[in-house]
């Protein structure tokens, strides 16, 4: 399995490779998402993705993700830390902190705003919004109380363990209610 391949999975919630969109909403529910925005996040999600992870044949319409086929999603103005082929690149994830300069290993949003700006692909603006949608959700998820993403979170989000910590976290906060 690429590393792409465990940063999806989590959302593949019978693990048998496809990602449907009930899956999909289910996750984003588990993580803390509320109605609205699964809902949102979902049908953009399956619109903007799914195309792209459908196996070669397969029939119309394209409404599930794929989790083989993810590596077809990487896009111009990412990180790079993940290569065409959905590994990961730990040199380039490296390369994401180098604009930290209040913390040492956490990014601020306006730091993550100058990594996107020089990330960008001059040639593919749709991919601005892409990467700049992703990092929002990255940091809306991931960030501390002082709104700092710190770099063992952004791996886990890369490697996806972030997803399944947030699902206990919210389980746990369930129970003592």
């Amino acid at each position: 399995m690429t590393a792409l391949e465990q940063h999806v999975s989590f959302f593949d919630r019978n693990k048998d490779g496809i990602i449907t969109p009930k899956e999909y909403r289910e996750g984003l529910l588990a993580i803390g998402f509320d109605d609205a925005a699964a809902a949102s996040s979902t049908v953009l999600g399956h619109v903007a993705l799914a195309p792209f992870t459908n196996p070669p044949g397969a029939p119309l319409p394209y409404i599930n993700m794929y989790v083989k086929y993810m590596y077809r999603t990487v896009h111009g103005s990412d990180t790079g830390a993940f290569d065409k082929k959905g590994r990961f690149v730990p040199k380039n994830f490296e390369k994401i902190f180098k604009h930290a300069h209040k913390k040492r290993d956490a990014l601020n949003w306006l730091e993550l705003e100058k990594m996107l700006t020089a990330n960008r692909d001059l040639l593919n603006p749709p991919s601005w919004v892409a990467a700049e949608t992703e990092w929002r959700l990255i940091h809306h998820l991931a960030k501390d109380k002082e709104g700092y993403l710190h770099k063992d979170a952004v791996r886990g989000i890369y490697d996806g363990s972030v997803f399944v910590e947030l699902e206990k976290r919210r389980a746990t906060l369930h129970k003592e209610t």
